[in-house]
């Protein structure tokens, strides 16, 4: 098998994939947070500032979706058709979800009515809840595994399937780190009296990540096949859970001293650190299978030719770079506080 740096193509492959979904899950993660609070602004002003907030990155950072699902299907066509066909239903709900995500913050100022604003507002929040909380639903189904036989035919059921115990816990987890980061990331957009709802509602999105985190972290140990195995066998790892831990309670002390953007990159690490966890528990595989596991979707069986993905590791490297300076460019531009004016949603 072709190596690339001593590292064999499937690989190297999966850490693309891996990097390109963490950089979708940190960047949109802060957007969906900030969305999730949304209906806990009372006044029309406050819902205005709190999506102008995200109103020029939004749909920029959704390229990470993009670029990953792409980098997915080129690379592991057989996870990707397999992974749809069991997780068709929660994938069309977060389709239509960020149809009306978008809707929403394309039309809400459109007219001045209340009850046209609200019902944007309550779609708004619904979609940006919805969207996170499906995130983790699969990341869920994707730990535990699926019902996968001969041929990578998905044999289980299609319509509620994957809401088990588990998954709707790493739900109720991505939801509650999203809206920590949302809560972050607004306070640097923000002031007045705006800024000062933020601080309270932080705290409270603080213990509301810090509950779900702790009880997903004891089921997954308890609970999910092979977990404590992996991590005997490789004990290096074990710094990824105290990495992640220590990000953690530095995200509290950076925030009780009002240094927004540090604990910004506290909270995106522990979502890096996390995502890290995930990748390292499932190699070699992509989709566990419940059935044998010798029916399992691995890097190896699933992945595209070497030559396939030798060229699009090439792309990769050329492309990662302008996609690097592109967001810093865009971030730049448009830090500092939120100013309404004619132009704004």
């Amino acid at each position: 098998m072709e190596k690339f740096l001593g590292i064999d193509y499937p690989t190297l492959w999966y850490l693309v994939v891996g990097l390109l979904f963490s950089g979708y899950a940190i960047l949109e993660g802060f957007d969906y947070g900030a969305g999730a609070w949304h209906l806990f602004f009372k006044k029309d002003m406050s819902r205005r500032i709190a999506i102008n907030a995200i109103g020029p990155i939004w749909d920029a950072n959704q390229v990470w979706l993009i670029i990953g699902a792409g980098a997915l299907f080129a690379g592991f066509p057989v996870m990707y058709a397999t992974m749809l066909s069991a997780m068709y239903v929660p994938f069309m709900l977060f389709l239509m979800l960020l149809v009306l995500r978008s809707a929403a913050i394309k039309f809400r100022s459109f007219e001045p009515m209340t009850w046209w604003r609200k019902s944007w507002d309550i779609l708004y929040f619904i979609s940006n809840s919805g969207i996170a909380f499906l995130l983790g639903v699969v990341l869920g189904n994707i730990l535990t595994g699926f019902d996968i036989g001969e041929n990578f035919t998905y044999k289980g059921g299609v319509l509620l399937s994957f809401l088990g115990p588990y998954p709707l816990m790493v739900g109720l987890t991505t939801l509650s780190i999203f809206m920590t980061q949302g809560a972050i990331f607004l306070l640097l957009k923000t002031e007045g009296r705006l800024y000062a709802r933020l601080t309270f509602l932080l705290k409270k999105g603080m213990i509301f990540f810090l509950v779900s985190f702790a009880i997903t972290s004891l089921y997954t140990l308890v609970f999910i096949p092979g977990v404590s195995d992996k991590f005997k066998e490789n004990p290096v790892f074990f710094i990824l859970p105290l990495l992640a831990f220590l990000a953690v309670a530095n995200i509290r002390r950076l925030v009780s001293k009002k240094r927004y953007v540090q604990a910004l990159v506290f909270s995106s690490l522990t979502m890096a650190f996390l995502l890290m966890l995930v990748a390292f528990q499932l190699y070699p595989v992509l989709l566990p299978s419940t059935l044998d596991p010798k029916y399992s979707v691995t890097i190896y069986n699933a992945a595209s030719s070497q030559k396939s993905l030798s060229i699009m590791l090439t792309i990769v490297l050329i492309g990662a770079p302008l996609i690097a300076m592109y967001f810093l460019f865009l971030y730049r531009t448009f830090k500092g506080k939120v100013k309404l004016d004619d132009t704004s949603y």
